[in-house]
């Protein structure tokens, strides 16, 4: 099992992003961490909640399960990454190859494929075993986000938590408090409201039926809803009378009429943004960073940095990631905080449009962005789904991306260059496939870099045609995106 002992160095190679997150979560920039990157906490949160029908959680898929890889680029080389699988040797010399020293790799002996990476944690005795000695030696565990699993594997290691209980991360993350903490801090919400109740959503899409008659969609949230999934945009009465018999048919057969949602208005926007603030242990906010995000129809698609923003705007959003920042920890709650907001068509910025109380994408490109961003250009984060028949090789990915692609050298002289940042992803799904005689779909996550935004574009569509080598490669929005002169 990969997870022998780490030396620390008297050098070291942590990146100054890194090191102020350490500082923040445990008041010591050299603390070891180990990181267990649960992208499906969403689900465990949900659970003992009421949210939309059949919101369509997938649980622990193994595309979403192995974007647990992108944690590599985030850690430093004296930290310990939990990954189900290993990374891939061709990968790992990749990222290597840039001088990045990556950390070790903890691999649990034991565990189901359908489940979590927690749980798989939970059934390996032999890593529980090494787990508890980095406890002993002053590890912190930091996962994505805390829920009860991730809680259970601090307790039984007595490996200590990086960040706060479960219970307080779940409280925090709820789309409920979120609007609720807007309201209490004056920001500028989002028009809508909380329902709790059946009869209370009743009443909330009541009162916008003649907004729905007239055209104006209204979205409606799952409490614990993430990246599209939970979520119902209604754009007629009819839908809107669909859904609520389906909610009160639901509560009747239960004998039940609690439920957790977000009713909003879906406003006319130039672009969605995303910010990043970290709460430390004394009460102190730093805002990390802002960038541009990409979504369709309220699914993550990537991000763009840095986003076309005016000063106002700016301090805006300098404001409100304080008032947020004070406003958790008054709550209990310490440590990375991704907040989603947009900016209206009509100019107005809203500044939180939800509070994500954890690690998010943008919280695994910081170290990345660091090492390979210049001063000055521009970048993009996005994935790039590929239609599948087979697995595909390191090797033929990185040979069909070219030396655009390469990490030991000044870059091509036009100064775009792309960085991998998760290739586990590619083949998540082929074992599944292969069982069911399939085709399957996977990822590569990557960061793009270029000059300025045209050169982006141009990139995004080079790379898409490189790609188009090895499968259909299935766009999406990024470019476009990039194209408007808001975005």
């Amino acid at each position: 099992m990969p997870g022998s002992p780490v030396t620390t160095t008297a050098a070291n190679t942590d990146t100054r992003y890194l090191r102020a997150i350490k500082t923040a979560l445990t008041g010591d920039p050299d603390t070891r961490l180990v990181l267990l990157c649960n992208f499906e906490v969403e689900q465990q949160w949900a659970r003992g909640h009421v949210g939309l029908p059949d919101p369509g959680f997938a649980v622990s898929a193994p595309l979403v399960q192995r974007m647990e890889e992108l944690g590599a680029l985030l850690a430093g080389p004296d930290d310990f990454l939990i990954l189900r699988t290993p990374l891939d040797p061709g990968y790992r010399a990749y990222a290597e190859s840039a001088g990045t020293a990556l950390p070790t790799q903890l691999v649990p002996e034991n565990g189901a494929e359908a489940q979590s990476t927690a749980e798989a944690v939970l059934a390996s005795p032999q890593l529980l075993r090494r787990l508890s000695e980095l406890g002993r030696e002053g590890a912190r565990l930091l996962p994505m986000g805390v829920s009860a699993l991730e809680q259970r594997v601090a307790e039984v290691c007595g490996l200590p938590l990086a960040v706060p209980d479960a219970a307080t991360c779940e409280r925090v993350n709820s789309k409920i408090y979120g609007r609720r903490l807007v309201e209490a801090a004056g920001l500028r919400p989002v028009p809508g409201q909380c329902c709790e109740t059946v009869a209370e959503f009743a009443a909330a899409l009541t009162r916008r039926a003649a907004a729905l008659e007239a055209g104006s969609p209204v979205v409606v949230k799952d409490a614990f809803g993430v990246s599209g999934k939970g979520l119902v945009l209604l754009e007629s009465p009819v839908r809107a009378r669909r859904l609520l018999t389906m909610v009160q048919r639901r509560a009747e057969r239960r004998g039940d009429d609690r439920l957790e949602v977000v009713v909003e208005d879906w406003l006319p926007k130039a672009f969605d943004l995303n910010y990043q603030v970290v709460v430390d242990r004394d009460g102190r906010v730093e805002l990390d960073f802002v960038k541009g995000a990409l979504t369709e129809n309220g699914v993550h698609r990537g991000h763009v940095m840095p986003p076309d923003l005016d000063a106002g705007h700016l301090a805006e959003i300098g404001q409100a990631a304080q008032a947020v920042g004070a406003a958790l920890y008054a709550d209990g709650f310490t440590g990375v905080a991704g907040i989603d907001a947009i900016l209206g068509a009509n100019g107005l910025l809203y500044p939180v449009l939800e509070i994500n109380a954890r690690l998010n994408m943008s919280t695994y490109q910081g170290s990345v962005t660091e090492r390979f961003l210049p001063p000055e250009s521009t970048a993009l984060a996005k994935h790039y789904t590929l239609a599948l028949t087979a697995p595909l090789t390191f090797e033929a990915v990185r040979s069909a991306l070219g030396p655009v692609a390469d990490l030991d050298g000044p870059g091509p002289a036009d100064g775009r260059r792309l960085v991998i940042t998760c290739f586990g992803t590619v083949n998540a799904a082929a074992d599944t496939a292969a069982a069911n005689a399939s085709s399957f779909q996977g990822r590569l996550h990557t960061l793009l870099i270029a000059p300025d935004r045209a050169g982006l574009a141009a990139l995004d569509t080079t790379v898409q045609a490189a790609l188009s080598q090895l499968s259909d490669v299935r766009p999406t929005s990024g470019t476009t995106a990039l194209n408007r002169k808001e975005q």
